[in-house]
């Protein structure tokens, strides 16, 4: 059995790291790139250079900016309600929110939940951080937007019970049904919460 060279075998192996990526697909963008113009493999690999060099956390809601940049472009918008803040896990999160052109307030990227199996505890995350925010008395509201899960309800629990002594009012995102989504096919849980968070027909 032929042994592949060692670059080869270095880039699959890297490929494989990555989330969401195995062996097999590994081996795929491996021999891609091995066959792809010079120009393909010049352009990714500067790309994965700049990634790093290029890029910073905001300091104020530990958002990616760009390198250089003290605040990120939502902080540094005066047009954007520093009143109220979306607590966020990841960036990505903050981004799929952005999406829909529905909210204009700030964010602060927690980086992570609470998860006492994997050692994350309060110190790990951004939690001082925003807690230093709202003690500065300009926010009114704090959406906790962490992720339906055991972690992120645990985390949303943790905030709650750090920021309601703060005198701010603090809110969860609301769940349930997804549209166009048919009962038979919901879970229990995703019933309850639907029932839970109901609201008057206007």
């Amino acid at each position: 059995m032929a042994i592949l060279p060692e670059p080869v075998q270095n880039l699959a192996l890297a490929l494989e790291r990555l989330p969401g990526i195995g062996p097999k697909t590994a081996a795929r963008l491996t021999f891609y790139l091995l066959r792809a113009p010079n120009e393909v493999a010049q352009q990714l690999a500067e790309a994965l250079l700049a990634l790093k060099s290029g890029t910073t956390l905001c300091e104020n809601c530990f958002n990616i900016t760009r390198a250089g940049q003290s605040l990120c472009d939502i902080c540094s918008n005066p047009e954007r309600d520093d009143g109220v803040i979306c607590v966020v896990e990841e960036p990505l999160d903050a981004l799929a929110i952005e999406r829909t052109a529905a909210f204009r307030g700030h964010y602060h990227v927690l980086h992570g939940v609470l998860s006492p199996i994997e050692g994350i505890g309060p110190e790990d995350l951004k939690i001082r951080s925003l807690i230093e925010r709202v003690k500065r008395g300009k926010v009114r509201e704090v959406i906790l937007a962490t992720n339906p899960s055991l972690e992120g309800d645990a985390t949303a629990l943790y905030l709650r019970q750090q920021l309601l002594p703060l005198g701010v009012r603090v809110t969860r995102l609301a769940r349930g049904l997804p549209m166009g989504g048919d009962l038979e096919y919901a879970d229990q849980s995703t019933l309850l919460r639907a029932l839970a968070g109901r609201q008057d027909m206007d």
